[in-house]
């Protein structure tokens, strides 16, 4: 029933809590599933005192239990542990606190763990997070490597100087992070997300050591593996040993067995990469040298031929074949042209023969009549008629006598 209160009658702090206890107090005890953190034991005290996360939100409870109940649990828990703890729900009047009166402890059985991360892997891989289509390709020699780990870690410490040892001149950002317990998975995506939105990082490695199944729990966490999937960066996953598996290795870009491994996927050897130049270089040379040696017989074989080894004499026997050539053309038309003038001569002599101008130059002449008519018969003329006597050095006039038959 709630209680009456006003300005004028308010409640006393000690009927709010006892009523707040009374009411608790009701509740019947439950079985809670969480992960123990600051574990303390009073001294000279049989009471253990700690914290019970949630393992997927930030939110926590105290509990107390009986020093015999916590050290009955085998193996035995510490922070850290997974348990399922039977408790009652408690609240303290005089201190205003609530807290869990544990009664029992059980670690949460590894199958339940590995059926829980079996489900979420399912589920996963129906979106399509695990897809090859979706993994990146790393660069072949990152200037800049971001690195997720835990402070001073071994991790930490087998990336840097297996990278470097690799090729030195390789630079690292390193975001130090949780990496075990309720907080991890939470600061390694914080660290995940600095390192994404650098762009001077080309691919980050997120390294941890080996450990039991616990331990790598957070690398499986569902918030963590979507914010992988989403990360424009390559992401390459160094989780434990070869034998682990957690979620994070099959949503990365690159899974690497150990953090050793990684180093020696992430950049390439220094000495392996100037032998590998130095056999190209070799090779290279070997081919060019090749190739001139076959260019060189071949020219060598072209120029020993007639026309290349005396290319003059050839071009002078040319020019003598011409030049005869030449001199057979002018003779036979010099031939040619004397028997034609010869053939005219002897025309024009026959013309000329034959011409009335050699006949009168011979002492004979032509009689025309008044009109130019030449005068071939005495029938053609009268006497005392004037003709037109032509002989070969002009004409003159005579005049017809008589007409004498020769007969």
């Amino acid at each position: 029933m709630a209680l009456e209160t006003s300005p004028d009658a308010p409640a006393a702090v000690r009927t709010i809590a006892n009523g707040i206890a009374s009411w608790i107090n009701q509740l019947g005890a439950v079985w809670v599933e969480g992960q123990l953190t600051d574990v303390s034991i009073g001294r000279g005290t049989t009471t253990v005192f700690g914290t019970l996360r949630d393992t997927d939100a930030d939110i926590s409870l105290r509990f107390t239990c009986n020093r015999r109940v916590f050290e009955a649990v085998d193996p035995p828990v510490t922070d850290g542990s997974r348990v399922v703890v039977n408790a009652k729900p408690n609240f303290f009047a005089r201190r205003g606190t609530l807290a869990l009166a544990v009664s029992e402890i059980r670690h949460v059985g590894i199958g339940e763990l590995l059926a829980r991360i079996e489900r979420l892997k399912q589920l996963l891989a129906a979106e399509g997070l695990f897809a090859a289509y979706r993994k990146q390709k790393l660069p072949f020699l990152p200037h800049t490597i971001g690195l997720i780990c835990g402070r001073d870690s071994a991790a930490e410490r087998d990336v840097l100087e297996n990278a470097k040892r690799r090729w030195p001149a390789v630079a690292f950002r390193v975001e130090y992070a949780s990496v075990q317990g309720p907080a991890a998975a939470g600061e390694v995506m914080q660290a995940l997300r600095r390192l994404d939105g650098d762009d001077s990082v080309e691919v980050i490695v997120i390294a941890r050591g080996g450990g039991s199944l616990e331990d790598l729990l957070p690398f499986s966490d569902e918030g963590l593996i979507r914010a992988v999937s989403q990360a424009k960066t390559p992401i390459v996953s160094a989780i434990g040993h070869e034998p682990d598996s957690p979620l994070l290795d099959l949503v990365a870009d690159l899974r690497a067995s150990t953090p050793t491994d990684a180093a020696k996927r992430i950049v390439p050897d220094v000495r392996e990469e100037l032998d590998g130049v130095r056999l190209l270089r070799e090779r290279g040379a070997r081919a060019i040298n090749g190739w001139l040696e076959r260019e060189l017989h071949a020219l060598a074989a072209i120029r020993s031929r007639p026309a290349l080894a005396a290319p003059v004499a050839d071009l002078q026997r040319r020019s003598d074949e011409i030049n005869a050539l030449v001199d057979r053309s002018r003779r036979t038309l010099t031939h040619r042209l004397d028997r034609a003038a010869d053939d005219i001569a002897h025309r024009l002599a026959s013309v000329r023969a034959l011409s009335p101008k050699a006949t009168l130059e011979r002492g004979y002449s032509v009689l025309q009549l008044a009109d130019g008519t030449a005068v071939r018969e005495t029938a053609q003329v009268a006497p005392g008629e004037l003709l037109q006597a032509r002989v070969s050095d002009g004409r003159f006039t005579v005049e017809v006598k008589t007409e004498e038959n020769p007969t």
